[in-house]
């Protein structure tokens, strides 16, 4: 059981990456004058060197050679770089074409996403409760797409992108500063590639916009990485209960800067899907602190259960007194 210093700190730590997560948007914004694809590239190339730093700091290198003879992690982490990059991506455009509450609600979407992909391709059962979430959260895109007239397609592409995204990670079992330095490394070149192009067609605005604009970009490799060493560290400070607590900030804090500092519309149908995501949640809440404890007081009762008394050398040996 973590000490009571450590738990302290992995909530500072888990507060603070869930909270530079949320805040995101505010970075974003700040470069919605270049395109949502040369920003997503920048932040491919950038995040290498960070990595790469944070590496050397850390002095953790003797993963590189084992991964390098397992093919089939590497296969994995290709396809979780493919998929990451392509919720990067959505969540850029999203910010940058004032969507942040329809990035938001992908987010609080992606618990009751994840546990739909438990339910279909691992097998796995669900209680009573956890059903109820799911069709909560069925009946909110349904009510999204009857009053907007479509399918809040946008939402559902984060979620599904980001549940992949993890779903990939279980299987590949690294941890978290050694997973995100493979796959920066596998975005890199492409990334770079597509920037070389930008720049020999007079597209780029990296040089064109200025001194800040340009550290603007450059920085977005150390906005990828420092939430995540955060997290890193919270992560094994807390219990699980906790971080599945904490994942909610992220997405509060997007429908907090949609709302009250990007001004996006919050017409009644949109409050209504909110509003059931929110419940589904509440919901998923109750039934994981429910089940958790009461698995800890089966724990107990079984610790605490006195050991059965071997039986008397007598009736082993058939004591003729016990006959």
């Amino acid at each position: 059981m973590p000490s009571t210093t450590e738990s302290r700190s992995g909530l500072i730590l888990g507060f603070t990456a869930y909270g530079l997560w949320g805040l995101l948007p505010l970075y974003w914004h700040l470069l919605e004058s270049t395109g949502a694809t040369e920003v997503l590239a920048q932040r491919m190339v950038w995040s290498l060197p960070t990595a790469v730093a944070v590496l050397a700091v850390l002095r953790r290198w003797s993963w590189v050679p084992q991964l390098l003879r397992q093919p089939r992690k590497l296969a994995l982490l290709l396809a979780a770089a493919a998929v990451i990059s392509v919720n990067w991506g959505l969540f850029i455009w999203a910010v940058t074409t004032d969507r942040v509450l329809e990035a938001s609600l992908g987010y609080f979407i992606n618990p009751l996403v994840s546990i739909a992909f438990g339910v279909v391709l691992l097998r796995e059962r669900l209680r009573a409760a956890q059903w109820t979430a799911v069709g909560l959260g069925v009946l909110a895109v349904a009510v999204l797409a009857v009053g907007y007239g479509t399918v809040p397609w946008l939402s559902i592409a984060l979620a599904l992108s980001f549940a992949t995204y993890g779903l990939i990670k279980k299987h590949v079992r690294l941890d978290g500063v050694e997973s995100f330095s493979a796959e920066t490394a596998m975005q890199f070149l492409p990334a770079l590639g597509f920037l070389i192009y930008l720049t020999a067609t007079g597209e780029s605005t990296f040089t064109t916009q200025g001194a800040g604009h340009a550290l603007l970009l450059a920085c977005a490799g150390l906005a990828t990485a420092i939430p995540l060493i955060l997290f890193g560290g919270a992560a094994v400070r807390l219990p699980l209960s906790t971080i599945g607590l904490l994942q909610y900030m992220a997405p509060l804090f997007m429908f907090g800067l949609g709302l009250l500092v990007f001004h996006e519309p919050m017409p009644p149908e949109r409050w209504a899907g909110f509003l059931l995501v929110w419940a589904a949640l509440c919901l998923l809440t109750w039934d994981a602190l429910h089940t958790a404890r009461r698995g800890r007081a089966a724990l107990r009762a079984l610790e605490n259960a006195e050991p059965p008394q071997a039986p008397a050398a007598g009736a082993l040996e058939g004591d003729p007194q016990r006959a």
